[in-house]
């Protein structure tokens, strides 16, 4: 049952830590903009430079040092580190195993590039896991050379897991959730669970990890620098149809409030950042937030940082808000998604428009900051459904109910319900992972996508309304806000630019 170790056996005994392992991501194509591989849900292309920290491959690296693995972090889009310049490293460093992260979008690049490690002197083992892979983990081993593929959101243990197992020379037992090839075919230890400890993880190693590459070029933060914690693992509704994030993660698990409220001082005292965003699908509720609030009035946390999170409308109470603006939370991120309620329903939002309306309404008087998300390009809705979501969106915004927003076309990624729908139903204009870069419609549409583009360029387009102007002048404080204002600006242009005339996708 277990796999033959793709191991160099000599060097590796030579080793006083046995493996050496580099985690990262490898450099990408970059002609449709930096590519947003992070802790990214919704995969996109940005013309200006957006780097998220990715917080379960920093995980992952921290794990194994901690185990005594020799680690390397190199993040080669963050770096600005060329092709050339990549496999020079590698053939400097000698890493035993490559482990990279994978999004649809970019997938075929990957495979190229392990390919290529393949063909050279080295020959590391290949390691992927993420989102795509996890949905498609038999693909990844038919069509390129990589040895291993991790499946589920719990890959930062799955690879100590293998790690470990090819330090042992195959002595120890490999976990469930990881496939490889033997034989010409490909070999299993079934399906992955879900059943490690979070609040086991040491805090992450954030020089290990690079944190400084990723704490000023990122729209979340009003103050810098800033990171990314999470406090949980994903998503506590995990049900919307379109979210790829459900596939590694079907179950929610939480850190204790105390353990991520002692990672937040940490990250005060040594590294002094300014704004932490939570990268947890939806930020936990009820008594634990309560709890964790409560915490950081009393630790007086409260007074040094602003917090932001991902948020699900309906799960608040106006008390929730309110105790949320006394613990200096600033940014809540929501998904509002679509205008229609025949979409919110479809895509099982299990939220109404009304309660989008008056959530963003509650949480802005209560003094917090809405950031809103849109999607436009679902196949069941009319340009004057898409335009009832733009027209929504922008009246939020000019009112100050919303405080800012992303807008994209909504992608059916493998391993989503809307995916799996999409094809039973013959709508898909397109199953070339290249296409699913949220820049032009897979799914078959009444709206053109000149016509998709234009919606997304007019909700970026309402940061130039004389309305939305005067609130965000009434609103400045402090040379933080304009600071903001200034890197917002920028952004939007760089949106808009995301969105410019493309050429229509394959497949159609």
């Amino acid at each position: 049952m277990n796999p033959v170790i793709p191991m160099r056996g000599k060097e590796r005994r030579e080793r006083n830590n046995g493996v050496k392992v580099l985690i990262g991501y490898p450099p990408l194509s970059t002609k449709r903009g930096y590519p947003t591989v992070g802790q990214n849900r919704q995969f996109q292309y940005f013309k200006e430079p957006t780097f998220i920290y990715p917080m379960v491959p920093a995980s992952a690296a921290t794990l194994l040092k901690d185990s005594g693995f020799e680690v390397i972090w190199l993040d080669a889009i963050a770096q600005g580190i060329g092709h050339d310049d990549f496999f020079e490293i590698l053939k400097k460093e000698k890493p035993d195993v490559v482990a990279f992260e994978s999004k649809t979008p970019i997938i075929k690049e990957l495979w190229k590039i392990i390919d290529e490690l393949k063909t050279n002197d080295q020959r590391p083992t290949t390691v992927l896991f993420g989102d795509h892979v996890t949905a498609l983990p038999e693909e990844s081993l038919l069509n390129s050379r990589v040895d291993f593929v991790l499946t589920g959101g719990d890959y930062d243990f799955l690879l100590l897991n293998l790690c470990n197992f090819f330090r042992s020379s195959g002595a120890s037992e490999l976990e469930a959730g990881i496939y490889w090839r033997k034989d010409n075919e490909i070999k299993s230890t079934g399906r992955f669970k879900l059943n490690h400890n979070l609040g086991a993880i040491p805090f992450i190693d954030r020089d290990l990890t690079r944190w400084r590459m990723y704490c000023e070029k990122n729209g979340n933060y009003k103050r810098t620098p800033g990171t990314y914690i999470m406090s949980g693992r994903d998503c506590w509704w995990s049900k919307c149809t379109f979210c790829s994030w459900p596939t590694m993660y079907p179950e929610f698990r939480s850190r204790e409030p105390e353990n991520v409220l002692d990672e937040i001082q940490m990250l005060i005292e040594k590294y002094r950042v300014r704004e932490i965003m939570d990268d947890s699908g939806c930020f936990p509720v009820g008594a634990w937030l309560e709890d964790f609030c409560q915490g950081v009035i009393k630790k007086g946390i409260n007074k040094k940082i602003y917090l932001d999170c991902n948020m699900r409308f309906g799960a608040l109470s106006k008390a929730d808000f309110v105790l949320m603006r006394k613990s200096n939370f600033r940014l809540l991120l929501f998904g509002l998604e679509s205008a229609n309620q025949k979409t919110l329903d479809r895509i099982n939002k299990k939220i109404t428009v009304e309660q989008i309306v008056e959530d963003c309404k509650t949480a802005s008087s209560s003094g917090l900051f809405p950031h809103i998300t849109i999607m436009f390009g679902y196949p069941w809705e009319s340009f004057d459904d898409a335009l009832a979501t733009l027209n929504l969106g922008k009246w939020l915004l000019k009112k100050g109910y919303a405080y800012t927003m992303q807008a994209t076309i909504v992608i059916p990624y493998p391993g989503t319900k809307l995916f799996d729908e999409c094809r039973a139903e013959g709508l898909l204009r397109s199953q070339d992972w290249d296409d699913y870069d949220m820049k032009r419609g897979v799914m078959k549409s009444p709206i053109t996508d000149d016509k998709m583009r234009e919606l997304v360029q007019g909700m970026y387009g309402v940061s130039f309304s004389p309305e939305f102007i005067a609130r965000k002048l009434c609103a400045v404080r402090d040379f933080d806000d304009v600071r903001y204002g200034l890197r917002a600006a920028k952004k939007v242009f760089g949106h808009i630019w995301d969105f410019k005339r493309e050429c229509v996708c394959s497949g159609k």
